[in-house]
């Protein structure tokens, strides 16, 4: 980003006829604690005597670090200034100017004393000439914006702010080969991202899952269109970002809900920038398996005139991404084929005894039988992503002075995306199968679990099935907030009020043919295959007519989440004699009302007309239209096999199939609406005092948070004749529960530049909606009620954490720390009562008998467990060393993580908690001066459980490591051309059932290289 810095070096100076007599400069008497910058000038301008006149906008409102007492003014003042990218210079004995480090010396009249400014360290300057003496020369100085600034803005946060934080700012954000917000949070320390199609969705903080991150956007919870709590961050487009702040410790202000941390985004302002502001921005992306070439335009606008500034921006952007897989290959228990009744069962277990020596002594013994596996599904896929997405801002203020602003922000978006999926799969396990041959067994590489794995295994009556799948998701957001900000000479009080709202829509569609014969199933090096057994057997990749009609099924679900919060937050400085150690005490409020409401309904179509059953094994796959899979989809054949095969189109499937007055009607079961109202209320102190030559600054401060919960759903009901629907209108429920949330953070400054910070606090996560929405399932023939719990209370967390952080000049930064939590009240499913009597009938209307249902439902876990873990941070621009290395730098990160939560799986096999990756790193290498920038980026996520099979069998997905480049040239000072890459060495996401000899998956998502031009005036 460009940046143009007005220093003018003589304004609000006025000379007078009689010279000012110039008062003694005098010592800093007291300690100033780490506070803003305009603030902590007025303290030292007290003990010292000298004036400071400078510009806000210039010098901005960073927070200094403590100052011990005793120091002269200057170094006093070095102190405050020492990595904020300012300097001052005096003017003359009493009075000083801050200004830009790059900022050249302008010509100061002699004689020239200092203006009577009543509040010279928040005003900004005016340019004004007394009598007798002509204007003062003023220099422009033009800074451009750089990847290396914006790495020193982001440590310049994470200094000033009191807790554990980590920060990237728009320049990086909007200037990397992210795809989109998620993927430039990756390279925050302690940050991984849960990737679908090569393309970053989600965000996990410090290895917990996605759903223990708090959201917001401009101070508003963030809105979704997924059915829970946490955020699809795929929907924001990064080039409207300008700033995204992960914070990892809280203040009691900070509002409740990620125990994982929070992420705080910011969209921009017009008192941002200095001056007028234009950037356009547009770029042409090529991915290397789709061969398509999609296009993405972006451009902010922004000006202020006088008190007034306006601001605008707009992205959009089109993505055409492709993927082949191989995946859903997977361990399943010999019980399906052993469990079945009649001769399907006891040849199964006649074939294990002959081919791989296995004796079953009890079919029905699960505890024997889970521990023979055989391949369950293989599948040969090619997905079609195309993505239309659109962000746009807007932000109105009002600013009369450095006092007060009132802004009006706007944020809307669009995120639409179609995926086609298209499958060639055989299902094993189907129900008309059992087993013919066993080829190979391995009884050695999970012999320590005592179990058996079938490696290639015949089957008689294995299910071949085409897919065309069809996924449209249409999401539209919006959010609006008032804020005001007005600072006196001793308080300060900010206020928001806002909206934030979300509608999806996702339509789901799935033809199915499905085709019946014998046929031989294995792994091979990095996935599976199926090929035709004989006699009976077919080529599953070539045999249309074979093929019968099955189903069209479609699913739509629909989700509506709207949010409004209202907020104040009051400071009221302190400088009190009988406690000096006391410098702030800050206190608040903040009210939110959520609603979510879901619905969901699926239908099949077996016939051309509502009801009919025409179509159903008579028509086959031969009687629709076939492409090939190389033309049916961008970039010809299927790069991971050398396969080919024909299907129907999508666009077909939905033109042909969904006969007129075609809809899916909504499930009453599956309907659920959670209101949720929060009130909570806060203080807190900041304190700072001096042990020995050490300045110590001290937040501490407790929330207090009460919450009411009403959930609706309907709940099944069986009528006498019978049959069996819902209750007429939904059934609601109440819940509540109210915390105190107590939280400190502290930073001692060792030495010069050297900081001590440690944090402890407790931190709470809400339950998931699906959790506490009051719906209810019922199983007739189990006696079982299956209830959400609209009771819940919410997982807790105690951590605390302790840290070392060095800032050098320029930007540099190394960091360490150590991290811990202890969570409890993890929401588990569980008995927790029963409903007497309920009539249950037969199909007749009869009366079956009385029956005691038992209720399930999700509850809060007793115990806890622990999450520990070390992040170290290094940022080092490398002219620090040697002239010939100027411009030259590395920013890199590590985490480390270790949980004592093992993986529930019900073979008692123990791994790590599902996610949590044990290490994670990003290093970049960057190079740039005044006309050329080049950076190159890895980031490695370790190997991590993804899930557990049939809650038995750990699936592991392969460590994985990504590496993008962005190379920029500066034509002109307002046009710069870009070449970016993504996934430059075109990685693979595969991974493993337990054993990496039993994959998986195996997909390959491509490169993406991207062109692009963008202009800032």
């Amino acid at each position: 980003m460009r940046r143009t810095l007005f220093l003018s070096i003589a304004l609000a100076l006025q000379v007078t006829a009689t010279a000012v007599a110039a008062e003694p400069v005098r010592p800093a008497t007291e300690a100033i604690a780490s506070q803003p910058l305009d603030m902590a000038l007025n303290v030292l301008s007290r003990q010292t005597g000298l004036q400071f006149v400078y510009s806000a906008q210039v010098a901005g409102n960073l927070r200094t670090p403590a100052v011990p007492a005793g120091l002269s003014a200057d170094a006093a003042l070095a102190r405050l200034l020492a990595g904020t990218g300012l300097r001052y210079r005096y003017l003359n004995a009493t009075t000083v100017t801050i200004e830009s480090e790059a900022a050249a010396t302008a010509p100061v009249t002699s004689g020239v004393q200092p203006a009577d400014v009543a509040d010279a360290a928040s005003a900004p300057l005016v340019a004004e000439a007394g009598a007798g003496a002509g204007p003062q020369n003023l220099e422009t100085i033009q800074v451009m914006g750089s990847y290396s600034r914006s790495l020193e803005q982001a440590v310049d946060l994470k200094r000033a702010n009191i807790g554990f934080s980590d920060s990237i700012v728009a320049t990086d954000v909007a200037d990397f080969p992210e795809q989109n917000l998620a993927e430039a949070l990756q390279r925050v320390p302690g940050v991984t991202i849960e990737r679908s199609k090569g393309l970053g969705t989600k965000v996990n903080v410090r290895g917990l899952p996605s759903e223990y991150t708090y959201v917001s956007i401009n101070d508003l919870a963030t809105a979704s269109g997924s059915g829970g709590r946490d955020v699809e961050f795929d929907m924001f487009a990064s080039e409207i970002i300008q700033q995204v702040t992960v914070q990892k410790s809280p203040t009691a202000a900070d509002e409740e809900g990620g125990i994982a941390g929070s992420v705080k985004i910011t969209t921009a302002r017009p008192f941002d920038y200095k001056e007028r502001k234009l950037v356009l921005s547009a770029e042409g992306a090529h991915n290397s398996i789709s061969e398509e070439v999609d296009p993405r335009f972006a451009f902010l606008a922004a000006d202020t005139w006088g008190d007034w500034g306006g601001l605008v921006s707009y992205s959009q952007s089109k993505r055409t991404n492709r993927t082949d897989s191989t995946s859903g290959i997977n361990f399943r228990p010999m019980s399906r084929f052993l469990g079945a009744s009649g001769t399907r069962g006891t040849q199964a277990q006649a074939v294990l005894a002959r081919d791989a020596g296995v004796n079953i002594v009890n079919r029905n013994n699960t505890d024997e039988t889970n521990l023979v596996v055989f391949q369950d599904k293989v599948g040969d896929r090619v997905y079609l992503n195309e993505q239309d997405k659109w962000g746009a801002t807007a932000s109105l203020q009002y600013k009369p002075s450095s006092s007060f602003s009132l802004t009006f922000d706007a944020m809307l978006g669009g995120y639409d995306s179609t995926e086609d999926e298209y499958d060639a799969a055989a299902y094993s396990a189907s129900s008309r199968s059992t087993l013919d041959t066993i080829h190979e067994y391995d009884a050695s590489t999970l012999s320590e679990y005592g179990m058996v794995v079938l490696r290639d295994v015949s089957y008689t009556a294995t299910q071949h099935e085409m897919l065309s799948k069809e996924r449209i998701n249409k999401t539209d957001y919006s959010q609006y907030s008032v804020a005001m900000d007005w600072k006196g000479q001793d308080w300060y009080v900010d206020a928001m009020a806002g909206y934030s709202g979300a509608e999806k829509t996702s339509d789901f569609s799935n033809l199915k043919h499905v085709a019946y014969a014998p046929s031989r199933t294995r792994w091979t090096g990095r996935s599976g295959e199926t090929i035709p057994s004989t006699p009976g057997g077919f080529d599953m990749y070539n045999a249309s007519d074979k093929y019968l009609f099955e189903a069209y099924e479609t699913t739509l679900e629909k989700v509506d989440d709207d949010k409004y919060a209202a907020q104040v937050n009051v400071t009221r400085m302190l400088d009190l004699a009988f406690l000096p150690v006391l410098r702030d005490v800050k206190f608040g409020a903040r009210y939110t009302d959520r609603s979510k409401q879901r619905q969901y309904g699926e239908l099949k179509i077996t016939g051309p007309t509502a009801g009919s059953s025409a179509w159903v094994n008579t028509r086959t796959l031969a009687d629709s239209p076939l492409q090939s899979i190389g033309d049916i989809v961008p970039g010809g054949n299927y790069t991971i096999k050398d396969l080919d095969w024909q299907q129907v189109s999508n666009d077909y499937a939905r033109r042909a199939f969904r006969y007129d007055g075609f809809y899916t009607p909504f499930d009453a079961g599956q309907f659920y609406q959670v209101d949720e109202k929060v009130m909570s209320l806060y203080a807190m102190a900041d304190i700072a005092f001096d042990i020995g030559q050490v300045p110590v600054t001290i937040n501490a401060g407790a929330r207090y948070v009460d919450t009411s919960v009403t959930s609706f759903g309907y709940h099944p009901i069986q009528r006498p004749d019978g049959s069996t629907g819902y209750t007429d209108t939904p059934v609601s429920k109440d819940g509540s529960y109210d915390d105190l949330l107590p939280s400190f953070n502290m930073t001692a400054e060792l030495s010069q530049g050297l900081l001590l910070r440690a944090a402890a606090s407790k931190t709470m996560m809400r339950p998931a909606l699906t959790d506490i929405a009051y719906k209810r399932t019922a199983s007739w023939s189990s006696y079982r009620f299956t209830d959400g719990n609209p009771e819940l209370k919410p997982t807790y967390a105690k951590q605390w954490e302790v840290g070392l952080e060095k800032y050098l000049d320029n930007g540099a930064l190394f960091a360490a720390s150590y991290f811990r939590k202890n969570i409890d009240g993890v929401v588990i499913n569980s008995l927790t009562g029963v409903v007497q009597d309920v009539a249950v009938y037969n199909a007749n209307g009869t009366l079956n008998g009385i029956f005691d249902f038992d209720v399930y439902q999700p509850v809060n876990a007793k115990g806890s467990y622990q999450v520990d873990g070390v992040e170290l941070v290094a940022q080092l621009p490398l002219g620090m060393f040697h002239p010939v290395l100027e411009g030259f730098g590395v920013n890199a990160n590590y985490t480390v993580l270790d949980s004592s939560l093992a993986g529930e799986s019900d073979l008692g096999i123990r791994t790590p908690m599902p996610g949590l990756a044990e290490k994670t790193w990003n290093f970049t290498a960057y190079y740039e001066n005044d006309r050329f920038d080049a950076r190159v980026s890895y980031n490695h996520k370790d190997e991590y459980v993804e899930s557990i099979g049939y809650d038995m069998y750990p699936i592991w997905r392969d460590a994985y490591g990504q590496m993008d480049v962005s190379i920029g040239y500066r034509i002109t000072d307002n046009i710069k051309i870009s070449l970016k890459g993504i996934n430059l060495t075109n990685e693979i996401t595969s991974g493993y059932t337990m054993d990496p000899s039993f994959p998986t998956m195996y997909e390959a998502s491509g490169r993406r290289i991207s062109l692009g031009l963008r202009a800032d005036f």
